[in-house]
């Protein structure tokens, strides 16, 4: 896969690579139109409550010059009467916008939620379908990062922001329109003003939507960072690194400091500048507004109601400022989640996918034919060079040689985690690439040499390999790999809690479960990288003997350094530099004295002289 094939489809990389290139604007949100569609009725609800309480609001400064015209300005039971007919009218007003502004709430909160949740399963999602070469380009935390930090912002804004922002953008209307009504003359010095300042704080708001973005990412990069350490901490303890890990992380969460102090910095001189200028010009008519009452062209009640709707035509700008800048916040994450979700991966299922034979008896038959292959983190070098190879139905085939012959890297490519660059691979005489991956997924069973123990109880981490298997299946698979007397052993016998990547496991221990899990998803190929590699000699001999007893009836694959324990294969496959260089059984190829045979003279004679 080379570089040249990212331009049309974006890569694995693209969520690190492409981040700093992009500025996130407001236009970006509208990307998140298929997450809000499914609630419009929803929408319907909150935006009938928002009408409701933007018009009570609206009305209560026409309540108030009615009490100031008309019952301020008589006397005598009449007057009276009214202003108590305005106070009950106000706190009608004040009843509806209650219960408006409740129900608004209450729509919208939910809204936020619902959107939230729904964008981190569909980005969840997402990623767990990319293959590896999506996870060797992306630190795990940066893509953390993305489904909480940012979609905290995204809810933010649905949950919050939008509605703030229709409020203050119906309140500014209707208020604007009753100041018209109430006095043009001032209105238009009000709005003439308005505009030279509007103008300022749209370009500074430019700013604060960049700084915004470069915060979502150092955070993002404080978050990989620690999400590796806490992964690696007994290396890190075990090199006494724990100081030189602290400072690099302080390091970047002061980076991370420093750059979110730039963005509250412009975000609070935007606000600053906001409040000075917009109420600067609005006092500045309301002076105009007192001499007009002063000298008979305006009444109290004209100049009072005029103050009201100025109030919240002026409060309704200033709060569409700072949801300005929440939105941009979230225009950036948006942008941030949207490059993820377009990633796509390389290995697709084909759109008309062909079925496996009915299985044999014996396994499964495999073969590769020219294979070559590179992975995209480094292209230039071949890990598979010309390879072909044909496995039997039923056929034990050890792979040995040193480090980096390729010998994991055809696990890869059995599993089409990876597809090569040319050559085939058939499963049964058919193309893995016209499987579905699920097919051909369930068709191969893996004990990998990095035992994967999830944080849960043994029964699940074994039931993993089958997802509907019985507790008595799973014990029968434990039998086999020699885990059931260990297990049995723990406070609470299968249903013990194992910890995290299983740090309450020996090696050997953590081994025989990723057995028993293979095992128990009975394939008709079974992949084996150095399942032992981790096992004490008593162990050893107890899952050598499970596995040669799992090895009837399935074709199998083992990948070894250890020679011992490949001696009774079918048939020995030895690699180097990426090509396969020598086949044949233990004898002959002891016997051919070529790489194999020094391996096992080397090997051998370290066991001798241990002994």
């Amino acid at each position: 896969m080379t570089n040249s094939t990212t331009a049309s489809t974006p890569s694995a990389a693209a969520p690190t690579a492409t981040r700093e290139l992009k500025k996130g604007s407001l236009a970006t949100l509208r990307q998140l139109t298929p997450f809000l569609a499914p609630y419009t009725r929803r929408f319907i609800v909150a935006g009938i409550a928002l009408l409701v309480a933007a018009g009570a609001t609206l009305a209560i400064p026409a309540a108030f010059k009615q009490m100031i015209d008309m019952g301020f300005g008589g006397s005598g039971t009449r007057s009276i009467q009214h202003v108590d007919l305005v106070f009950l009218a106000l706190f009608g007003l004040a009843t509806v916008l209650a219960l408006a502004t409740a129900a608004r709430f209450y729509s919208v909160s939910w809204l936020g939620e619902r959107v939230t949740a729904d964008i981190r399963a569909a980005v969840y999602n997402h990623v767990v379908t990319q293959s590896p070469e999506f996870f060797e380009t992306t630190q795990t935390g940066e893509v953390l990062s993305r489904i909480t930090t940012d979609t905290t912002l995204i809810q933010s804004v649905v949950g919050t922001s939008i509605s703030m922002a229709l409020r203050n953008a119906l309140l500014f209307i209707g208020g604007l329109v009753m100041l018209f009504v109430t006095s043009p003359k001032l209105s238009a010095i009000i709005v003439g003003l308005l505009i030279l300042t509007v103008l300022p704080i749209v370009i500074f708001g430019r700013r604060v939507r960049t700084l915004s973005r470069d915060s979502q990412d150092r955070v993002a990069d404080a978050s990989a960072m620690a999400g590796e350490i806490l992964n690696a901490m007994p290396t890190v303890q075990a090199f006494t690194h724990e100081k030189i890990e602290s400072s690099r992380f302080g390091g970047s969460v002061e980076g991370a400091f420093q750059t979110a102090m730039r963005r509250i910095k412009a975000r609070a001189f935007l606000t600053m500048l906001a409040i000075v200028l917009v109420f600067g010009a609005i006092v500045f008519v309301l002076w105009l507004g007192a001499h007009a009452v002063l000298s008979g062209e305006m009444t109290g009640g004209d100049l009072g109601q005029f103050i009201l709707y100025a109030s919240i035509t002026a409060g309704a700008i200033g709060a569409l400022s700072e949801v300005m800048g929440e939105a941009q916040r979230a225009a950036g994450a948006t942008e941030r989640l949207l490059e993820l979700m377009s990633v796509k991966s390389k290995i697709q299922s084909p759109a008309q996918p062909l079925p496996l034979p009915p299985r044999a008896a014996n396994g499964a038959a495999l073969s590769l034919n020219d294979v070559m292959f590179s992975y995209p983190s480094r292209p230039e070098t071949n890990s598979l060079d010309h390879v072909t190879l044909d496995i039997k139905p039923g056929e034990t085939v050890a792979v040995v040689g040193p480090s980096g012959a390729g010998k994991t890297t055809l696990f890869q490519l059995f599993l089409r985690f990876y597809d090569p660059q040319s050559g085939s691979i058939k499963l049964d005489g058919v193309d893995i690439r016209q499987l579905e991956l699920h097919t051909l997924r369930d068709a191969i069973g893996i004990v990998p040499q990095d035992t994967v123990i999830f944080s849960a109880n043994a029964m699940e981490n074994i039931r993993y390999g089958r997802a509907d298997a019985s507790d008595e299946e799973v014990i029968a698979v434990a039998r086999l790999a020699a885990a059931h007397e260990f297990i049995e052993r723990l406070p609470q016998g299968y249903h013990s809690f194992l910890g995290e990547r299983g740090v309450r496991l020996s090696g050997g221990q953590r081994q025989r479960i990723a057995i028993a899990r293979a095992l128990l998803k009975n394939p008709p190929l079974l992949l084996l990288d150095e399942a032992t590699s981790a096992l004490d000699a008593e162990s050893e001999r107890l899952v050598q003997s499970a596995l040669e007893a799992a090895m009837v009836g399935r074709t199998t694959v083992i990948i070894a350094h250890r020679l011992a324990t490949v001696q009774r294969a079918d048939r020995i496959i030895v690699m180097e530099d990426g090509k396969i260089v020598e086949t044949g059984t233990h004898a002959s190829l002891v016997a051919l004295g070529g790489i194999y045979a020094n391996l096992a003279a080397l090997q051998f004679h370290h066991v001798h002289v241990e002994h």
